[in-house]
């Protein structure tokens, strides 16, 4: 019994002797804030004008044209009136099947950029931890002390880095 006490002893001496040094880094702010973060979507906004200026013309013509048939419906032939409405049927179906491209393809190319955020501040976050001799970094979590979160200090060297470096 006396051997078992000592054995504890000894390996809680041991654990107070050498105490981990823990950061942790808050991942929704480096996306919202970051310079990376912010380049990106910057350049998926100049990607995307175009697509979502024409998406928005095409919506206006959608407008309109409904806008015509309700207006001048009544007056029209049986025949013109049928024309108008699979004309404007048929535009419905290329905005939605449009809308729909548009979506999956800005997700995608979100999700591209936001991982290659990720990549450089995993990168940034691992040099801080060799730098500093942090033992622990961890980045989700439900509750972080103000004392040990780096996050502040993440984002000031990932604006170091993208003004020094303008790599995807």
């Amino acid at each position: 019994m006396t051997l078992s006490l000592a054995m504890l002893a000894l390996g809680t001496g041991a654990a107070h002797a050498q105490e981990a040094k823990i950061a942790a880094v808050n991942s929704d702010r480096i996306l919202r804030e970051s310079a990376p973060a912010k380049a990106a979507q910057t350049k998926l906004e100049a990607e995307f004008a175009k697509r979502d200026k024409d998406l928005q013309d095409m919506a206006q013509r959608l407008k309109t044209m409904s806008d015509s048939i309700d207006k001048n419906g009544p007056s029209m032939s049986a025949t013109d009136r049928a024309q108008k409405q699979r004309d404007l049927s048929q535009l419905d179906s290329d905005f939605q099947r449009k809308q729909r491209e548009f979506r999956e393809d800005l997700n995608q190319r979100r999700n591209e950029e936001l991982a290659a955020v990720l990549d450089r501040a995993n990168k940034v976050i691992k040099q801080i931890a060799e730098q500093q001799h942090y033992d622990l970094i961890v980045q989700e979590a439900v509750y972080v002390s103000p004392r040990i979160d780096i996050t502040d200090q993440v984002l000031k060297a990932l604006a170091a880095n993208s003004t020094g470096s303008n790599s995807n």
